[in-house]
């Protein structure tokens, strides 16, 4: 399956106008649908609708059909009635007109400074009441369909760009992690060689009194000590870990985002340990590093579904 992000744009429209002629451009029709989708990232699925007045009642079937799609983000559908005023003129009826003409006539009566009707709003009007005859109830259901397999494949573009990101980031985490494994061994090694110079001289300093066998001993416990103290293996296979079961997640797709959520709180957690149990700056600076790469990858995985 793909990896979906939960950010994506759609809009369609559906025009009410006559079939295009073969070669030649459909002209708009005296009105249309038009259809937009708007989604971004959220921890639930959140859909708000903007309809007119004449389309409510579509409500529960478009949020089902959304529902049925779609499993996380914050979603906006609108739908907007075109009154085809830029299309072919309207033709009003002459029951329209002596409508019109009683109705202005009754307004000028009490209201004597209120202006004629201009043509254009007698046009308008005129779209307006051939509304009812279009079944725009009927085109909500289909037009949204192909909104929505519109936004499915945007959320899909950008899901694909997120999956690339996190995989470059998961290869750079892991050549941070291959680079600290050595550093460790070379430390303790050179902590030894400390602790044995520092017994050496008190040996030196207490007239031998501290037999040779002695400061050995406490040295390699020291430096047995500080291997303890500073080894971060279990942190670096933990980490390894964690970022196989990315690669995984990303290669499997679907509704991955919130066990990605998990596991970037994991992968900060081991970073965190091992600059805690930095005995060197080189140490400091590969968890330092982590911790950019992992915070890089927190901000794209908030926006796959």
């Amino acid at each position: 399956m793909p990896v979906y992000s939960m950010t994506g744009y759609a809009a369609v429209q559906s025009n009410a106008g006559n079939a295009p002629v073969q070669g030649e451009a459909k002209a708009p029709g005296p009105g249309g649908l038009g259809l937009e989708i708007r989604s971004v990232n959220s921890r639930f699925l959140d859909l708000t609708f903007r309809l007119p007045e004449e389309l409510r009642q579509q409500e529960p079937a478009l949020r089902e059909l959304l529902g049925q799609q779609l499993k996380r983000g914050k979603v906006e559908v609108r739908v907007a009635i075109d009154t085809g005023t830029t299309g072919p003129v309207a033709d009003p009826s002459a029951r329209l007109l002596q409508r019109l003409s009683t109705v202005q006539d009754h307004v000028r009566a009490w209201l004597p400074q209120a202006e004629p009707l201009r043509v254009a709003d007698v046009l308008r009007i005129a779209s307006l009441e051939q509304m009812p005859g279009q079944e725009w109830a009927a085109e909500v259901l289909p037009l949204a369909q192909k909104g929505v397999k519109e936004l499915m494949l945007a959320r899909k573009r950008e899901g694909a760009r997120l999956a690339a990101v996190l995989l470059e980031r998961v290869a750079e985490i892991r050549a941070l992690a291959q680079q600290a494994v050595p550093l460790v061994p070379q430390l303790v090694a050179q902590q030894r060689q400390r602790f044995l110079e520092r017994w050496n001289e008190a040996m030196t300093a207490g007239s031998g009194t501290i037999a040779p066998e002695q400061a050995q001993d406490r040295a390699l416990a020291e430096a047995t000590a500080f291997a303890i103290r500073i080894d971060v293996a279990e942190e670096i296979t933990r980490l390894n870990a964690h970022l196989d079961e990315i690669e995984r997640l990303l290669r499997q797709g679907g509704e991955i985002g919130k066990r990605l959520d998990f596991l970037i709180q994991e992968l900060h957690r081991e970073a965190n340990t091992m600059g805690a149990k930095s005995a060197a700056l080189s140490l400091t600076h590969l968890s330092v590093d982590m911790k950019v790469l992992i915070e890089q990858m927190r901000e794209q995985v908030q926006n796959i579904e």
